[in-house]
């Protein structure tokens, strides 16, 4: 079984970053508040356990209460000795959950663990998010170290900490998904292919073996994945999709994309593509994803981002890809910014009666393999089987939609990858990959630095609205660039964007100050 994927950017921007299923060996097992649970057990012998309620997201079906029933007592089993309580799940589809989470956080229901799913900012700037700055050394003492000082800054603001960020590969990398078959056919050495200039001469070669192809699909409505390819870039807490001011290269000058030399020529790059019909005439209004555009066996490629070896997202998609063969070739490395680390990051909540046993189970979803993998398989031997070598697969004549319990698409979103059980298909030492792009990738100067754009809703609001006017033509060559990107700039400036660069480096330049 080929190990499956999300497509997301993290699961609240783009779709398209891979939460591929897997883990590692157990170097990392049970370790979250152990020293204290015996004494913690022996004090709860008149069966009074702390009650925690953990909210997750779920891509899987939500099991039934009977079911759920089952997975809480497996785990309950485990914390009512390691931290003195009992948990409660609350599986939530992942198309509500961010809504539901703020309701029921408002109306006062039981919640006191969720994750912020691409919206750090707002959970800190609405006070879901509870400060946990004096709560992790006792409580979550083990995740802290796991997680590095580094990556907790990006969940922290103004010196208080309020979330942790799930661990897992994250930084992500553009790649170019093709069709391996047509390419072996070809002659195409796509070894050779190493930035976004170099598909060209991809892209002219298929069209050229076949005029009733189109070489390149969008990734999204009006996206070529080209915007993945500005190099070094740090959006500064805005969307990718929807950037309102950037640092570039390392710089500590927020500067307007829109008119940077970088910009000028990916539109450049994208008309050329679009005039030589080497890509989706109306890439930029279609609703087409690329997963349903390859599998009808029209297009040769996309491009898109992802945190997994080339072998092992080429893998993991072709499952949605028709059945055809694919490869994967990295254009450009990976870059971390606050934004890549925090966009799902875990937060106990501000109005928890029980903050301690909360974050006491927090540490355990990073620490102890028998809670995570309970939280993502299910039950082994009923929702999962394993095989000799610790490689997780679905009962015979089973899969995702006919187990009682699995949340393994989520496997990307809570706790600690690298302690789950990888698939069947899988390759272990993928996971050194991982370790080392997540650890190598270039960082920005900015990292733990966030923008707080409560000030300038409606700056955000008209800019916005200019950039999915223009951006979508711009970025899949059906506008011509020389005309287009003044008047795109003009609109901006008159929507307010400018306000916004001032007050971003306003705000950088005070937040750097105080480090």
């Amino acid at each position: 079984m080929k190990k499956k994927v999300l497509s997301t950017l993290l699961a609240a921007s783009m779709m398209i970053g891979l939460c591929a299923c897997g883990g590692g060996d157990a170097s990392g097992t049970s370790a979250g508040g152990s020293s204290e649970g015996s004494e913690e057990a022996a004090s709860s012998a008149d069966g009074s356990y702390d009650q925690v309620t953990y909210a997750y997201s779920t891509f899987n079906n939500i099991p039934t209460e009977e079911t759920l029933d089952t997975i809480e007592e497996e785990i309950n089993k485990i914390t009512r000795e390691k931290i003195n309580a009992e948990i409660t799940l609350k599986p939530i589809g992942i198309a509500d959950y961010s809504s539901s989470v703020s309701l029921a956080l408002q109306a006062g229901e039981k919640i006191d663990v969720f994750e912020s799913l691409g919206d750090f900012n707002n959970c800190v700037a609405t006070g879901m998010a509870a400060d946990i700055t004096s709560l992790i050394d006792s409580c979550a003492a083990e995740t802290k170290e796991l997680v590095g000082e580094q990556w907790l800054n990006a969940c922290t603001k103004e010196g208080v900490i309020y979330g942790i960020p799930t661990l897992k590969p994250i930084a992500l990398t553009p790649m170019l998904v093709y069709r391996a078959d047509i390419a072996e056919e070809l002659g195409l050495d796509m070894s050779k292919v190493n930035t976004v200039e170099d598909v060209t001469a991809v892209l002219s070669a298929v069209k050229e073996a076949y005029p009733d192809m189109t070489p390149m699909a969008p990734v999204e409505t009006g996206n070529l994945g080209l915007n993945r390819s500005y190099g070094d870039i740090d959006y500064l807490s805005d969307d990718y999709n929807t950037p309102v001011g950037v640092l570039l290269d390392g710089e500590m000058t927020v500067v307007d994309l829109y008119s940077s030399d970088i910009f000028a020529e990916r539109c450049k790059l994208a008309r050329e593509w679009y005039n030589q019909g080497l890509v989706m005439k109306d890439a930029a209004t279609t609703t087409s994803m690329a997963a349903e555009l390859m599998s009808s066996g029209n297009y040769f490629c996309f491009s898109a981002s992802y945190s997994y070896p080339e072998e092992d997202t080429a893998a993991a998609l072709e499952a949605q890809s028709g059945g055809y063969e694919l490869g994967a070739k990295m254009l450009d490395d990976a870059y971390l910014s606050t934004a890549e680390v925090n966009a799902i990051s875990w937060m106990v909540a501000s109005n928890s009666e029980v903050p301690e046993a909360a974050l006491k189970f927090l540490n355990l979803t990073y620490t102890d393999e028998d809670i995570v993998n309970l939280l993502i398989y299910g039950i082994k031997d009923r929702d999962y089987v394993l095989d000799a070598e610790g490689y997780m697969s679905y009962p015979e004549g089973q899969d995702a939609t006919t187990v009682p319990y699995t949340a393994q698409l989520s496997c990307g979103t809570l706790g600690n990858y690298f302690i789950m059980y990888p698939m069947v298909g899988t390759s272990k030492d993928s996971l050194d990959w991982e370790l080392e792009q997540n650890q190598k990738a270039d960082v920005s100067p900015a990292m733990g630095f966030s923008f707080d754009s409560a000030a300038f809703k409606t700056q955000y609001t008209a800019v916005t609205n200019v950039i999915k006017q223009y951006l979508p033509g711009l970025m899949c060559g059906s506008v011509d660039p020389e005309t287009e990107i003044p008047k795109f700039v003009a609109d901006l400036n008159a929507a307010g964007y400018q306000d916004i660069i001032a007050a971003k480096q306003e705000q950088l330049d005070a937040w750097n100050a105080a480090k």
